[in-house]
């Protein structure tokens, strides 16, 4: 059996040293310390860990939480808060990211090991049911639009058509669909939605996505779709215009 790689992202040495070898005692592969957000990405892209320790008190401008909004939105691996601040607040900005564990500072081996394989069993079963849902959409998609998606609205399924859909706003545990007609809400996360619209859909924030087809203009840090003003990431940016026809 493929031993599990734990990532670890925490910013003082010691500490981050004392959890890799709880965990090389525990049985694991591990990879980092990464110190900050941008190490932590890296981690992600060239590592590839199973699970992430992620410490929510990071040294520069961004965060844990931050880390772990990318994380939902860009890689598919779960991951554990780890923090000394047990705080409701700290508690409350956590909770909007839903993580799969929270431990806190001092943990033991034993705490660290349920924590790990909770986290990890949680995260298997919810991948089986989303591909069980797929197949399942799969076996029933001739019975369905390929123009249009129903939505449950007022107690009923309201069609909207994709070309009356201007853009998504991911809103916590929802998705706000911003249409020509009006917006409608969805119980639902970015990656998941954006599967069942066609490829003129695209993503240019963590929060954001658009139907390309309303675009008007591309600034710097904003992009302007049906006369509003919305913000784009370095990232989706050039993703953005590698899909469009730029003269």
């Amino acid at each position: 059996m493929k031993k599990i790689t734990v990532g670890v992202v925490e910013d003082e040495v010691i500490i981050a040293n004392s959890i890799i070898s709880s965990l090389e005692f525990l049985g694991y592969n591990t990879v980092g310390p990464a110190l900050n957000y941008t190490q932590g990405l890296e981690m992600l892209a060239n590592d590839k860990p199973d699970i992430i320790l992620l410490d929510i008190i990071l040294s520069g401008n961004k965060n844990g939480i931050d880390l772990a909004w990318e994380i939902r939105e860009r890689f598919n691996v779960p991951f554990i808060f780890l923090t000394s601040h047990a705080d409701k607040a700290t508690i409350d900005k956590a909770k909007q990211v839903s993580p799969p564990a929270y431990l806190v500072k001092p943990f033991n081996k034993d705490e660290l090991y349920s924590a790990i394989e909770i986290a990890l069993y949680n995260f298997n079963n919810h991948e089986k049911n989303i591909n069980s849902s797929k197949e399942i959409d799969s076996k029933s998609a001739n019975y369905l639009m390929n123009d249009s998606l129903f939505i449950k609205h007022k107690g009923s399924y309201q069609k909207i058509p994709f070309v009356d859909i201007v853009y998504l706003k991911n809103d916590n545990i929802y998705i706000e669909i911003n249409t020509t007609q009006g917006v409608y809400l969805v119980r639902s996360n970015m990656n998941e939605y954006l599967q069942k619209l066609p490829d003129n859909f695209i993503r240019i924030h963590r929060s954001y996505a658009i139907n390309a087809t309303y675009l008007e203009r591309i600034n710097n840090e904003t992009v302007f779709i049906n006369q509003e003003e919305l913000p784009i990431s370095r990232n989706y940016k050039e993703e953005l215009l590698s899909k469009i026809n730029i003269g």
